[in-house]
């Protein structure tokens, strides 16, 4: 039998009697519990990003992030959560990596074995602080772009499919849905939400949930986490909450219970497990510290009113400093920068959460036991809600998948065929001057576009003067910061630069234009509409899938997710926490123009 098909090895019923399956789950998990030292207990209690090695071998770590070995977390620190970073260049690999760290696990003194969790990997955005590339997996819009199908049962065949990819590689927590409301026209993290509107976020993050974990929650289930609670989008200025400029989440407008709605409908969707948002909620009833630490919002309002018992993770980093991509960052302890690492974790577990999200040093939870500032029975608390996910799951019958299928399904022709189906119906026109349909066999001028894609649409031209139509395509605008970790979060004015707004009236001048825009945030678009005879917004969406529609050989059918706004002084007028907020906006939601003869605009 080689390494890639060994299976769990059995141990007898009377040195783990928690194996026998037959028990009920919660009396397993009390076997189990009995067993485990404080160390093993406060293991659980971590959930960390851990890097995989070269062609699916363990990892000796990455020091970029600050990951340590494969065994060090495993093995020196009894961690057996992991977020796995980066994106790893064929299935197989990814499942070999995940069957050699089941096998270490089980070396281990009890045998738990490991719960592997990823950020989104379907789309096009490569952010590690928040989703990765699809690479070997099989590539659809971004949530946003889910969205612009205002298409419930689409979204949940996404989900459906994007579980048989995971579960296929080992992968059986996903750190996402992102239901938070896009509320702040700038706000940095939009393209992992469904959009502006609560309908429509409720409707799509239900039936996301439903798809990632199937009819019933089980073995064949990837469990979610629903994010950021209680709802991230009102941030000052829109800026992120990695970051201590974007520390303060602010309600001029009172709506702080609508960013709960989606919640709602994610916990009657059966959603297992959330995640709280790093921001401090500032001039509400509520304590003005991050959400990771406030008691008032985990305790009070998650635990008690909505009556939520699944696990509650931090987000990422909240105790101790760290370096990310050579910068270091202070920990996001918004509003209690003041108490020492060891006090924060304390502060963590009396909010009533039960892993520290992005932390790997269980030392210093283990001390606070030690030391009597935590009881040992608060620890037990949170293991069974952890341990209990685990024997749901199925992972202490089979914690192994099957390598050798593992790129038969991961990406396979059906599932990326679905997902390029998506990405047609994604593309939202939203305004049109007659360019669009353009004829097959025109002469094209392209810019973002590779030649020789845009040359199965038409003859490519190297000149604007030369061309029948110009198809640009460029990206919504952001503030360049100060660090490539910054960076990745795209904040500050929604103005196009000068240079690129007077590009696009220069080629337009020569030729019938089009432009279409990666709308990441909700662009001022005023000055590309004024300029170009047609313009296009996509949320992640191949040049292919995009020609197909701008040539009218699919159906032009996505639908704004959110306003776009008429300008930056609407935007700096408007109330951080209410949709819909922008005076007299370019484009509604929902707003989307079909193509071809008798085509309709089509509206909410």
């Amino acid at each position: 039998m080689t390494q890639d098909q060994m299976t769990r090895p059995d141990a007898p019923a009377t040195d783990r009697p928690w194996l026998d399956a037959s028990l009920p789950v919660d009396e397993r998990v009390e076997l189990l519990l009995g067993e485990m030292t404080l160390e093993e207990k406060a293991g659980l209690c971590f959930h960390t990003m851990i890097a995989m090695g070269e062609g699916g071998e363990l990892s000796e770590g990455d020091p970029v992030f600050g990951i340590a070995s494969n065994r060090e977390y495993v093995v020196g620190r009894h961690l057996t959560h992991f977020n796995l970073l980066g994106v790893p260049p064929t299935a197989r690999e990814i499942a070999s990596w995940h069957n050699r760290l089941q096998e270490l696990a089980a070396t281990t003194r009890l045998g738990i074995p490991v719960t592997i969790s990823s950020d989104p990997r379907h789309g096009f955005n490569e952010n590690p602080g928040a989703a990765f590339f699809a690479g070997p997996f099989s590539q659809w819009p971004e949530p946003l772009g889910l969205a612009a199908t205002h298409d419930p049962a689409l979204v949940e065949r996404f989900a459906e499919i994007a579980r048989a990819e995971y579960a296929a590689v080992g992968i059986r927590v996903a750190l996402h849905p992102q239901v938070d409301l896009a509320t702040e026209s700038r706000w940095a993290r939009q393209l992992q939400t469904f959009g502006e509107d609560p309908d429509l976020t409720s409707a799509l993050g239900a039936a996301y949930i439903r798809g990632f974990q199937g009819s019933a929650f089980g073995p064949g289930s990837v469990s979610t986490m629903t994010k950021h609670f209680p709802g991230g989008g009102p941030q000052q200025d829109g800026e992120d909450p990695h970051f201590d400029y974007g520390r303060e989440q602010v309600y001029p407008g009172g709506q702080f219970e609508l960013h709960l709605k989606p919640f709602e409908a994610a916990f009657a969707a059966g959603g297992r497990q959330v995640m709280p948002y790093y921001g401090m909620p500032v001039g509400t009833e509520y304590e003005e510290v991050g959400f990771g630490f406030n008691k008032g919002v985990l305790t009070g309002l998650l635990r008690e009113r909505f009556g939520f018992d699944g696990i509650v993770c931090t987000d990422w980093g909240l105790i101790t400093d760290q370096p990310i991509m050579g910068h270091d960052f202070a920990a996001r302890a918004w509003g209690v920068e003041h108490l020492t690492p060891a006090e924060r974790m304390l502060k963590v577990l009396d909010a009533g959460a039960d892993q520290f999200g992005g932390e790997h040093d269980p030392s210093l939870l283990i001390g606070l036991v030690e030391s009597g500032l935590v009881g040992e029975e608060r620890l037990d608390v949170s293991a069974r809600r952890l341990l209990r996910e685990k024997f749901l799951l199925g992972l202490f019958e089979d914690p192994f998948v099957d390598v050798d299928a593992a790129d038969a399904i991961v990406g396979s022709a059906e599932h990326r065929a679905a997902g390029v189906d998506a990405q047609r119906a994604s593309v939202a026109v939203l305004a049109n001057g007659g360019a669009l349909p353009f004829a097959r066999g025109a002469r094209l001028y392209v810019e973002g576009i590779a030649p020789e894609v845009a040359a199965a649409y038409g003859v490519v031209v190297g000149a604007p003067e030369e061309a029948d139509v110009a198809i640009l395509r460029i990206q919504a605008p952001f503030e360049v910061r100060g660090s490539m970790f910054e960076n990745f979060f795209h904040a500050g004015s929604l103005d196009f630069a000068p240079e690129t707004i007077a590009h696009v009236a220069e080629v337009a001048a020569a030729v019938p234009t089009v432009v279409d825009v990666f709308l990441d945030r909700p662009a001022i678009l005023a000055p590309i509409v004024e300029a170009a005879d047609a313009v296009v917004g996509n949320w992640g969406a191949s040049p292919e899938a995009l020609l197909d529609v701008l040539s009218g050989a699919a159906p032009a059918t996505g639908r704004l997710p959110f306003d776009l706004p008429r300008s930056m002084a609407a935007v700096e007028a408007s109330r951080p926490d209410v949709p819909f907020d922008t005076a007299d906006p370019l484009f509604r939601f929902g707003h989307g123009l079909g193509l071809g003869a008798g085509a309709a605009v089509t509206t909410d």
